[in-house]
């Protein structure tokens, strides 16, 4: 896997090369019709984190009765001071003030849509082969081995490239087979392999649909991929 750093001049710059990775990240291209919108996305995510240009109408940290603990994470607790998290939740809601009920709710959305690990689901397993237990997040389109120790990223497998899949029900193991001569083999240790099964064949299932929304629905196909017939 080969990581490539990108400078942009300016937020609009930024805004479309990231719309065109999402797309590519999809099987799609520049000329889709949701491009524009991802970059519109991207734009007001972006405005949403600026920093405010009125900071005399952000009320003082300290005249505020606020927990931040209760507004982030365990790991940013440790990771700031109180003052230091309060003064940013402060100004965050400030940017959004503004707003009403609804567009608030559409920027949250577009903030949580915009992170990394949207859309994942996490279940820890053991390899075939390995003496340690990883994370596998499964997406709607690929696998991730994910070190369970640290959290990065070990293997990727997206399902455009696979060829196959099963499961041995009797010692609850799932195998793939990919492109290139590529098999995996993995049993599920926090879920049933039934779960994992139906996710896979769920989202490739849903490859398979249409952008008309009045196609019909093809049940068995749906069955057949989440159940686990041959």
């Amino acid at each position: 896997m080969n990581e490539v750093h990108l400078r942009c001049d300016n937020e609009n710059q930024y805004a479309r090369w990231m719309a065109a990775c999402t797309l590519a990240s999809k099987g799609k291209t520049m000329a889709d019709s949701s491009y524009r919108l991802e970059v519109h996305n991207i734009l007001s995510f972006l405005k949403m984190k600026s920093r405010t240009t009125v900071p005399q109408a952000v009320p003082s940290p300290e005249s505020m009765d606020a927990k931040p603990e209760c507004f982030v994470s365990p790991r940013y607790a440790k990771k700031y001071k109180s003052k230091q998290l309060t003064a940013r939740i402060l100004e965050a809601h400030q940017n959004i003030s503004h707003l009403s009920l609804m567009e608030t709710k559409l920027r949250f959305i577009q903030a949580w849509q915009s992170l990394p690990e949207f859309g994942l689901s996490y279940y820890i397993v053991r390899f075939k082969g390995s003496k340690k237990d990883d994370l596998l997040g499964i997406s709607y389109n690929r696998l991730i081995r994910i070190d369970s120790a640290t959290g990065d990223p070990i293997t990727t497998w997206r399902f455009s490239n696979m060829k196959q899949w099963n499961v041995n029900w009797e010692i609850r193991q799932v195998a793939i087979e990919f492109d290139q001569n590529v098999s995996i083999a993995f049993t599920c240790l926090s879920a049933d392999c039934k779960v994992v099964h139906e996710y896979i064949g769920g989202y490739i299932f849903l490859s398979t649909r249409a952008k008309d929304q009045n196609e019909t629905l093809d049940e068995d196909l749906f069955h057949k991929l989440t159940g686990g017939w041959e």
